[in-house]
């Protein structure tokens, strides 16, 4: 049974996508204008979202944004309803990612890191809640990931703010679902991007930003709340969460080499 409406049709969707200068939200942007949505591309750097707009015509929309910004939100959205008289699907896929271990923790960066990827979410939720309640309809997407199912070397800021969003789209769900208003948490594996290009240990299941646009647009059009792959690894996180701590951080230590 699907948690939330299934999409059937993209052509003329009204999308919001928070974070599409590269990465998951680029590839996500270009697959959704290739299938006659409407699109609003937002993030700090302009000049990409310029490139990415720049073969779709009227159907992108450029609307520079930092959602460390709170003040600036409300601005952009008002912008897309202005354009559109509305919008069908929020997607908030701004993030950033570095590496930390225990030992090379500072207090600063870390403060940065999760104004970004936390913070961020936080700053958007409020006027995209109340303009899709106004609306009766629409959707909400939180770009996750599998670091916030449990704690992961390395990942030691990263993860404990995907953790949260976990917890806050679980919660959206449940506050708003009964209002009609859909919400999907999209947790995915190691996918090709600059930011894991930082990585320096071996990611396994390593896939594409094209191929993750593809298995999260299945999931919209299956209505499912939590968006999740490559199966293959994501399975296999999933089933790490049943087992106990004794269990769990050897076995971490000895997959991780870390």
């Amino acid at each position: 049974m699907s948690l939330n409406p299934p999409i059937r049709d993209w052509r003329g969707l009204r999308v919001w996508i928070v974070g599409a200068s590269s990465g998951i939200g680029a590839a996500l942007a270009e697959a959704l204008l290739s299938r006659g949505a409407h699109v609003a591309l937002s993030a700090r750097r302009v000049a990409p979202l310029t490139a990415l707009a720049s073969t779709a015509g009227p159907r992108a929309l450029v609307l520079p944004l930092d959602v460390t910004d709170v003040q600036a939100v409300p601005v952009a959205l008002d912008r897309i309803v202005a354009a559109w008289a509305g919008v069908d699907l929020v997607v908030l896929a701004a993030g950033t990612h570095q590496p930390v271990r225990a030992w090379d923790l500072d207090a600063v960066a870390a403060r940065g890191l999760l104004d970004i990827n936390l913070q961020g979410v936080l700053n958007c939720l409020p006027p995209v809640i109340a303009r899709l309640l106004a609306q009766h309809s629409g959707a909400i997407a939180v770009i996750s990931s599998v670091a916030g199912y449990r704690g992961l070397p390395t990942a030691l800021v990263y993860g404990a703010g995907k953790a949260a969003l976990n917890n806050l789209t679980e919660t959206l769900y449940l506050d708003l679902a009964p209002k009609g208003i859909g919400v999907h948490l999209v947790c995915p594996g190691f996918v090709k991007t600059p930011l894991t290009d930082r990585n320096t240990f071996p990611m396994p299941a390593l896939i594409s930003a094209p191929a993750a646009a593809e298995a999260i647009i299945g999931g919209f059009e299956k209505g499912e709340f939590e968006i999740h792959f490559p199966k293959r690894f994501t399975g296999v996180l999933k089933m790490l969460r049943l087992l106990p701590y004794r269990w769990y951080f050897p076995l971490i230590r000895r997959m991780t080499g870390l």
